[in-house]
């Protein structure tokens, strides 16, 4: 990552964390900060505020930050860096639910911005639970925190935004009563891992790719996200998630729309926004009658990871024995515009399968069985496939002839990935959407018009799922998924790529 400002563009402010004693905090954020130290990527004038509930000094605080960088940064910690992270860093000790200490909280933060020289440009990050979302922007707003003649204020919120598309836009208009929607920055850590950035590259910037990224060229298209992990300590807010909340609704739609958009007419942040919202319109009409031939949810059971025993879901901590919460879905949509009509888009995701990745697969169509194919070799189809995780790259398979024969053909296969063991939120990806919010660059943060279409889709699912008798668990730990799932694309004669 390079620095794309000069010093004088680039804007100086003060970050307060709500949430800074949290485990998002210790893991992603902290680290993120400390290695846009390192890459110079930080203001000049740059402070950091940390707010927690737990009664601790600040040299406390640093010493607990100095260990979780030990633990958590991609770059080994050096004193000449943590020194100057540890300069910006402040803790302020409150209790958030107290409407009656913003105002305390307010004077500190002038007080630091006449010291650091902020010019009283705020960011908020709202790292805690979503019930305390509202909260906390109240008591901003009540203590005159969010408006200064000359300065800016942006909030950065974390999913899950609601729980469905009621509480979704009863939230956003509360924002929307203290933060202008340009302010307001939805993170979805997956659009800003490198791959998902790259989409629109590979895309837009390739002749060969944009020509025929369409219907007339594209067998079909699939989003798989895999994980080997379970609910573990977390049985508790995914008995209120679920795959479709966690995933689907957020991550998994947000690559579709990158997938599947047309070319923006520039690369400011709302042309792309808009052509990515174009998408989600034009998604086919989910009916219960089409869910029942292209849905798949499954929830698993016992099984092996790695050779070493796994409990079911319904035996993880905080799940209650006869939970029918989905840990895995499978999907197949159209979307109904003139460069994806007919072109199916599979969707899967799901804990506890036999492979953990992130990856899209786009299989192009066969070419007529003649000339090569006419008789006896097996036609293997072309393949592009874009690797998020683990294994960070590109990987295309074409036919080419078998040297080791006289006339055989043989798929060979062009691989730019390179393994990366980080999994989940890496700080990586917190460091370019941080680094995005500082330059008021909102283009990797999806626009609310996007996510309320999102929550209007994955509600259709939802309330089918809901209403749907399942046999739960229906597949077992280390296996990829439920046999219906192999079944949704067996009926079309195709099958889930695993490269």
């Amino acid at each position: 990552m390079e620095r794309e400002e000069k010093d004088g563009d680039f804007l100086s402010a003060i970050l307060v964390i709500f949430g800074g004693t949290g485990d998002l905090t210790h893991r992603k954020l902290i680290p993120a900060l400390y290695n846009l130290v390192i890459d110079q990527l930080l203001p000049k004038n740059f402070a950091i505020v940390s707010v927690g509930r737990r009664n601790k000094s600040e040299e406390d605080y640093k010493i607990d930050m100095y260990q979780s960088l030990k633990e958590h940064s991609r770059n080994k910690v050096d004193d000449k860096h943590w020194a100057k992270l540890a300069g910006m860093l402040h803790y302020y000790q409150f209790d958030f639910t107290d409407q009656g200490g913003y105002s305390g909280l307010k004077d500190y933060l002038d007080e630091l911005d006449l010291k650091v020289k902020t010019g009283g440009n705020r960011v908020f990050y709202l790292a805690v639970a979503p019930e305390y979302f509202e909260t906390i922007v109240i008591g901003l707003h009540t203590s005159n925190m969010t408006k200064k003649p000359g300065a800016w204020s942006r909030l950065i919120i974390e999913k899950p935004f609601g729980k469905d598309l009621k509480t979704a836009r009863k939230l956003n208009n509360k924002l929307l009563e203290v933060f202008e929607e340009s302010s307001i920055y939805r993170i979805d850590h997956y659009l800003g891992k490198e791959m998902i950035q790259n989409i629109m590259v590979l895309r837009f910037g390739n002749s060969i790719f944009q020509s025929i990224w369409n219907n007339k060229f594209i067998d079909n298209v699939q989003i798989s996200l895999t994980e080997k992990l379970g609910v573990g300590a977390r049985g508790g807010y995914y008995e209120n998630s679920g795959a479709m909340r966690d995933m689907v609704q957020s991550h998994i739609i947000q690559i579709l729309s990158l997938v599947a958009m047309e070319p923006p007419v520039n690369l400011k942040t709302d042309s792309i926004r808009t052509e990515k919202q174009k998408v989600l319109e034009a998604i086919e009409d989910i009916t219960p009658g089409f869910l029942r031939n292209n849905v798949v949810f499954g929830q698993y059971g016992k099984g092996i990871i790695d050779g070493s025993p796994v409990p079911g879901y319904r035996e993880e901590p905080k799940v209650p024995a006869d939970s029918n919460t989905e840990t895995f879905v499978a999907l197949k949509l159209f979307i109904n515009n003139f460069r994806w009509a007919g072109t199916p888009f599979y969707i899967r995701t799901g804990k506890r399968m036999g492979t953990g990745s992130a990856e899209i697969v786009i299989q192009f169509k066969d070419l007529p069985n003649i000339l090569y194919f006419k008789d006896k070799e097996v036609q293997e189809p072309n393949l592009l496939v874009l690797r998020i995780q683990p294994n960070v790259g590109v990987f295309f398979q074409f036919n080419t002839k078998d040297f080791t024969s006289h006339n055989g053909i043989i798929p060979t296969k062009m691989d730019t990935s390179y393994y990366s063991p980080t999994q989940g939120n890496t700080p990586e990806a917190y460091e370019r959407l941080l680094y995005d919010i500082l330059r008021g660059d909102g283009t990797l943060f999806p626009r609310w018009d996007e996510v309320e279409a999102a929550w209007a889709f994955a509600d259709k699912i939802i309330k089918y799922r809901e209403n749907k008798i399942s046999q739960f668990p229906n597949y077992d730990a280390g296996s990829m998924g439920p046999v219906s799932a192999f079944e949704l694309l067996a009926r079309d004669g195709r099958k889930w790529w695993n490269i």
